[in-house]
């Protein structure tokens, strides 16, 4: 991707001889943990059962729902773009800023997750604590994965039958929006919608909707209603397979 900067990132080929080797480099420590969470394993043998353990935005949601902290080596080009989530603080630790990269976002691929290498800052275990220009708001992160990221359609967990209002409690972790993206918030924020009525609001699309829904989801900001009397199925051509929260 012209413009992303390649300067401290693996190459993908010198990534996987790595793997091979077992010799990656990023335990940080013997007391890094070697396994992920159960629970979290759990969701992601559900995604793999589905095809999905590939898709960055559902492997991201995967670890929101568990609040666990876990290293995404995502693919970028020829490059390996390490990001580490701590769901729990509201952080991510990367050596990119993600608002500075936010144009590279649409080729991401993961290439594996692991238990992170990296503490978040705070820890009492400080020998695993990176530098603290290396950790970034996650609402960031999260914003820039949903709306400029590969996937272009609803995420599993907010499909199916539903309407969707924004939680105004929390539009203060909204960042800053303006034309179409803007005016939808607004709406939303007055009144429940479906999908296919938010596709047709002025400036919008089926993807642009669903794009804005997964970003108000993954930041906490979206009530899902399965029961509002305006809840309406995807259009059609883009139900998919939909789970239900659980």
């Amino acid at each position: 991707m012209k413009g992303f900067d390649t300067s401290s990132l693996w190459r993908v080929s010198a990534f996987r001889r790595a793997r091979r080797e077992g010799s990656l480099g990023i335990d940080h420590g013997a007391d890094r943990p070697t396994l992920l969470p159960t629970t979290l394993l759990a969701d992601l043998r559900r995604l793999q059962g589905a095809g999905l353990e590939g898709d960055v935005l559902e492997v991201i949601a995967a670890c929101l729902r568990n609040h666990e902290a876990a290293l995404l080596c995502l693919e970028q080009g020829a490059f390996v773009w390490p990001v580490t989530l701590f769901p729990r603080e509201g952080l991510y630790h990367s050596p990119r800023d993600v608002l500075a990269e936010t144009a590279a976002m649409s080729g991401l691929r993961l290439l594996s997750i692991e238990p992170p290498g990296v503490r978040a800052p705070g820890s009492v275990m400080t020998e695993r604590v990176a530098g603290a220009d290396r950790y970034r708001p996650l609402t960031d992160l999260l914003w820039a994965a949903a709306m400029s990221g590969p996937r272009s359609t609803l995420l599993d967990e907010i499909g199916g039958r539903v309407a969707y209002r924004l939680v105004v409690s929390n539009k203060r972790a909204l960042p800053p929006t303006r034309g179409a993206i803007a005016s939808a918030i607004l709406r939303l924020e007055r009144d429940a919608a479906p999908l296919r009525d938010i596709a047709r609001w002025p400036g919008m699309s089926v993807e642009r909707a669903s794009r804005l829904m997964n970003a108000l989801y993954l930041i906490g900001a979206l009530l899902v209603s399965r029961s509002h009397p305006s809840a309406r199925g995807a259009p059609s051509g883009w139900a998919g397979f939909f789970a239900r929260w659980r």
